[in-house]
């Protein structure tokens, strides 16, 4: 088990709060009298992750800001049509998502079938038990099948986003103009 700290859990919530306002390592080890690479080893990772994912929020709320400006600057059918379409692309996300999760529990389940046939297989003589190793092979297949949509979801996640007026196009066929 490792040393214990000299300073208090407030103290290195303090240290973490003043890190993430920009002030130094070198400065906050001085003051509270421990070693720069104790605070750099307790906190750098989290801290490079906080103004990480801190810069994607600015990024994104500006975005939003700007396609906010575009749909205000669209007369109010095309401003219907668009907010309307943005609703359809949510519901269908979600409803993808749910056909996702039930798939991954209905192969989940299969699965779960399946392995519990393979005890009745004769190990000594497989061929034996060709009827239950051909429902085996049907419940793996079906099983297969359920998962598709979740690990397609999930495949589609690890791919970079395109750009919104790109995904837009792609979606609708439409190319998107900044106004």
């Amino acid at each position: 088990m490792g040393r214990t700290s000299k300073l208090t859990d407030r103290q290195w919530e303090e240290i973490r709060k003043r890190l993430l306002m920009g002030e130094k390592t070198r400065q906050l080890a001085r003051e509270y009298g421990v070693s720069a690479s104790r605070i750099s080893e307790r906190f750098s990772e989290r801290i490079e992750e906080i103004r990480t994912v801190a810069a994607r929020v600015v990024k994104a709320e500006d975005a939003l800001k700007m396609i906010q400006t575009e749909v205000a600057a669209m007369p109010i059918s095309e401003r219907i049509a668009t907010l309307t379409m943005a609703d359809d692309m949510r519901t269908i996300s979600t409803h993808l998502s749910g056909a996702a999760r039930y798939g991954a529990a209905t192969a989940h389940r299969l699965m779960g079938i399946a392995n519990g046939q393979v005890d009745k297989v004769d190990d000594a003589n497989p061929m034996e038990s060709q009827e239950v190793l051909q429902a085996i092979s049907a419940l793996t297949k079906i099983s297969n099948e359920s998962s598709k949509t979740g690990i397609d979801l999930i495949n589609a996640s690890k791919r970079d986003p395109l750009p919104v007026a790109d995904e837009a196009k792609k979606i609708t066929g439409f190319r998107v103009v900044a106004r």
